[in-house]
């Protein structure tokens, strides 16, 4: 169960990095334009 857990944070952490890098980016893209 702990393992299970373990891996469930690691796909949210991952996750949520994937949407401030989407995010970041598409700020980014707005102030160049």
């Amino acid at each position: 169960m702990k393992l299970d857990s373990n891996n469930h944070s690691v796909f949210l952490l991952y996750y949520h990095l994937v949407l401030v890098v989407k995010y970041r980016r598409n700020v980014f893209d707005d102030d160049m334009s």
